[in-house]
């Protein structure tokens, strides 16, 4: 069972080109059939009326045949009285040699059943024909004489083919001499007919074998073009995907390696100077006390404990840069507060922070990006902008969450207003992870400046009954 799992699995680009086949299969055999219908209906409309008009020409070849048949003994039927038997002979007679073609000639039964005239069957002259069926069981000498009975009619019956032996159809015209009670007539085989409809719908058939085949020619064209468009694209986006990918991985280890490089420039320049000055201010002390000059000890010791203190809070503000604890337990607007309130005591640029009434309600995800948006932010101020003058408004809105981030240095470089650079590029992806968007402006000279505009959607706001419990005041 799990190798035929594995045998059925599909790719991306094969579920791709199935998911874009099926539809176009679908639409193509409904056409097909649609076109298969229409077409065998209008074939078969067409083959009926050329059978009908084809049989209307054998009766009204039969017509005419009997018609020249009665027009030849007329002279003799016509003053001829009831019982006249001798004109009676005299008319058996002439139909007799009315013989015509292979096949044609004329036939006579008295109203009683009784066949008076058959040149091609002369086993059944002076014998009772009633009650004579063919092979389907159809009346045949019956018929002919109620028909006959009736004035004329048509009757169409197998009858055995006198230069094959074999049964075919005929259609035969019977005319009633109603003084003499007989029922004239002849008849023709329609084996050329039905021959002709079987003809012409075997071609409708091959017509519309042809005709499918096409189709199914244009569908696997169609299919495989479908099929190698998907590949090609699959091909070229898996590519591109790779790309992407590569270029994305290289840029976080070189996020982690800035990182671990900022991390590692802060211990050094930082808590390791402090450990140093306290491990000499500490060896002092020592060599003091080693003299037994207990008080000059007093002074390196205390210095040797401010400096330890100076390494804890550096330790902490190095944490809280990492992940400040501030977010987690307090909300977005403190944690924000209190980065300010660090840039401006670190860097001494002045800075402002500023919100309305805004409860915590973003989801973590959210929190987490416009605070690394606005370190990242305040980071490349720092470095590059030159400004005096920081001002950081969080709010919400009835369309979500909006961060601005304003200050009046020298602007970005030419051509990064876009966000080309390693920082503004991650700014820009944390934002669109979130279906965010993320708005830079810059302005060269004096005054100057540059603007950064965070905006989250309404999605990532909790509804209130979501708030954590410690969360519900919002910092103002």
């Amino acid at each position: 069972m799990s190798r035929l799992r594995s045998l059925i699995h599909l790719t991306y680009a094969q579920k791709l080109s199935l998911i874009a086949a099926i539809p176009l299969v679908v639409a193509v055999a409904a056409i097909a059939a649609v076109v298969a219908y229409e077409a065998r209906a209008t074939a078969e409309r067409e083959i009926r009326a050329l059978q009908d008009r084809m049989l209307e020409a054998k009766k009204a070849e039969l017509r005419n045949y009997v018609t020249q048949a009665r027009n030849g003994f007329y002279f003799v039927y016509g003053p001829a009285a009831p019982d006249d038997q001798q004109a009676k002979d005299r008319v058996t007679q002439i139909l007799a040699a009315m013989i015509y073609g292979k096949e044609g000639s004329f036939f006579v039964y008295d109203y009683d059943g009784t066949n008076l005239v058959n040149p091609r069957r002369t086993e059944f002259i002076n014998r009772d024909m009633t009650g004579l069926t063919d092979s389907e069981g159809t009346p045949i000498v019956d018929e002919l004489i109620e028909l006959a009975r009736q004035g004329s009619g048509y009757h169409t019956f197998l009858w055995p083919k006198p230069s094959t032996g074999r049964e075919e159809r005929m259609i035969a015209y019977v005319l009633g001499l109603q003084d003499w009670q007989w029922a004239v007539g002849t008849g023709v085989f329609i084996d050329d007919v039905l021959a002709t409809v079987a003809t012409e719908r075997a071609e409708v058939e091959a017509r519309t074998r042809r005709t499918f085949l096409y189709i199914g020619g244009i569908v696997l064209a169609a299919l495989l073009i479908v099929f190698a468009s998907g590949m090609l694209l699959n091909t070229r986006e898996r590519r591109l995907a790779d790309a992407k990918l590569k270029r994305l991985t290289q840029r976080v280890f070189d996020a982690q390696e800035e990182e671990r490089g900022r991390v590692a420039r802060e211990l050094h320049d930082g808590i390791s100077q402090i450990l140093v000055g306290v491990r000499y201010a500490l060896d002092n002390a020592r060599r003091r006390l080693d003299r037994g000059d207990r008080d000059a000890a007093r002074e390196p010791l205390n210095t040797g404990i401010d400096n330890l203190g100076s390494a804890i809070s550096e330790v902490r503000r190095i944490s809280r840069d990492l992940r400040p604890r501030v977010l987690d337990d307090l909300g977005l607007g403190p944690a924000l507060r209190a980065l300010t309130e660090d840039f401006a005591e670190r860097t001494g640029i002045e800075t402002e922070f500023s919100t309305v009434v805004f409860r915590n309600r973003l989801d973590q995800d959210s929190k987490i990006a416009l605070y690394r948006i606005a370190q990242e932010a305040l980071t490349n101020i720092e470095r590059h902008s030159g400004a005096s003058h920081v001002s950081i408004d969080l709010r919400g809105h009835k369309s979500g969450a909006t961060m601005r981030i304003t200050d009046n240095g020298r602007g970005l470089p030419p051509g990064n207003e876009r966000g080309t650079g390693l920082g503004l590029r991650n700014m820009q992806e944390r934002i669109e992870q979130l279906d965010g968007t993320l708005r830079i402006l810059s302005t060269k000279g004096k005054p100057g400046g540059t603007v950064i505009e965070a905006s989250l959607p309404l999605s990532h706001l909790l509804p209130p009954e979501e708030e954590a419990p410690n969360m519900k005041e919002a910092s103002r």
